[in-house]
């Protein structure tokens, strides 16, 4: 279905039965990121998933506001607001992790459990920022001078997504193609609208989240790893699993064992 929010078309899936689960994948990633996992979760939980702003088959505007992280999360609780939905556990991915944090932090009275895989709070410094704001800049003038192709070609080469490269040829070009048919415009905008430079860092905050709180990380993912190991120290109430065999994507490198990991938090 369609939920239009402030002038912006969003799509979004939903599945399933139970109390509702919000699931917001990662940066060039689209709602079908979750479609393994709608048999299992799908009989606990009513999964509400959109494509975030500018991917899949949402809206790519061209204002930048529209991008920031605030910004798309109170676009989320429109949403919600729209399908009648109060609250929700919320689940979120890299980008999507960001997102759902910043969400659980701008309306803590909307979420019941969150589930962070593969999650930074944000950078600490300004500095940080503004070197994370260059570099996100520049990138986002390559996907619209050298295109979508490209792009992801660059993408799928990156160290974070080196384990990616075990994973069954099948497997990588269905997350290929996937990519291949998001709008350059909108990916570029969110690197500079939702990227780790442009956001507001949450470290400071995150002592006033009293959820129930999963930190997902994989083992191989050393730089997550140290991140979750000082967001768990912050937190009231979190839990910090690390899965073994796998890096970045543990949803699409360790499926099985992510998807029974999700539900167990849940119930």
């Amino acid at each position: 279905m369609n939920v239009e929010i402030d002038g912006i078309r969003y799509h979004v899936e939903k599945y399933g039965e139970g109390f509702p689960l919000l699931l917001l994948h990662g940066f060039t990633g689209d709602s079908s990121t979750w479609t393994p996992f709608c048999p299992i979760w799908g009989k606990h939980s009513t999964l509400i998933i959109p494509d975030i702003i500018g991917h899949g088959k949402s809206e790519s505007p061209e204002k930048l506001n529209h991008y920031q992280i605030d910004s798309v999360a109170n676009d989320l609780k429109g949403i919600l607001d729209e399908i009648g939905i109060n609250q929700v556990d919320v689940l979120g991915y890299s980008m999507g992790g960001r997102l759902a944090l910043t969400f659980a932090l701008l309306f803590p009275e909307r979420v019941r459990k969150l589930i962070l895989e593969s999650t930074s709070p944000g950078l600490l410094t300004e500095e940080e920022r503004e070197v994370r704001r260059m570099k996100d800049g520049e990138l986002a003038k390559c996907i619209l001078k050298d295109g979508i192709r490209s792009f992801v070609d660059y993408w799928e080469a990156i160290p974070l997504f080196s384990t990616m490269s075990r994973l069954p040829a099948a497997a990588k070009e269905t997350i290929r193609i996937q990519r291949l048919n998001n709008s350059p415009k909108g990916l570029a905008n969110s690197l500079v609208g939702m990227g780790t430079g442009s956001q507001t860092s949450w470290w400071w905050n995150l002592s006033q989240i009293t959820n129930e709180v999963l930190l997902l990380t994989g083992e191989e993912d050393i730089k997550f790893c140290e991140i979750a190991k000082k967001m768990q120290k912050e937190l009231q109430n979190g839990t910090w699993i690390t899965i073994k065999n796998s890096g970045h994507a543990i949803h699409v490198e360790e499926t099985e064992k992510f998807g029974t990991i999700v539900s167990d938090f849940l119930s």
